[in-house]
């Protein structure tokens, strides 16, 4: 059974882990933005599968003090949403329902704060088709592309709608 819990300080260290492990599908992690991010996100969460970590979400809501390129384009053209900085699946844990319990989990705490639409960015280049189609199936639509990192990824900008 999969539990979606708020992170402890001593998983960071796996959590991190798990994100370089990930890569490119995500961005890079460095421990001072994991930190950051344990301080400031409203949302760091773990998913647990009998004791064992099988996954992470980091969300933001607007207002954040965050450099990244994409929650920038969220905050400049959208309004009432929850963004997704990243998620990650282990492996051994994907196609587990991993991914679905923490979007619902993350829908609840949208919808407690109000916001109406959450957001999240999906890399094209490199290409994730994984996620691209998780996303697909779970009602995401593009509103963009941008590339980002000084143009080395191009992102398909998403957007679901809660109303």
């Amino acid at each position: 059974m999969v539990t979606i819990r708020d992170a402890r300080p001593e998983e960071l260290d796996a959590i991190r882990a798990m994100n370089q492990a990930a890569q490119p599908a995500v961005s890079d992690l460095p421990r001072e933005e994991l930190d950051w991010f344990a301080r400031e996100a409203p949302y760091l969460r773990v998913a647990d599968v009998d004791g064992r970590l099988a996954g992470f979400l980091i969300g933001l809501v607007p207002g954040a003090a965050y450099g990244s390129e994409n929650y920038a384009y969220f905050e400049a053209n959208w309004d009432s949403w929850a963004y997704v900085d990243r998620i990650v699946v282990a492996d051994g844990f994907r196609g587990a329902g991993v991914g679905q319990a923490f979007y619902a989990d993350f829908e609840r705490f949208a919808r407690e704060r109000g916001a109406s639409r959450i957001t999240c960015e999906v890399n094209t280049r490199p290409r994730n088709e994984t996620s691209l189609r998780f996303h697909a199936r779970a009602g995401f639509r593009e509103v963009g592309t941008q590339d980002t990192e000084g143009g080395k990824k191009t992102v398909s900008l998403l957007v679901k709608d809660l109303d």
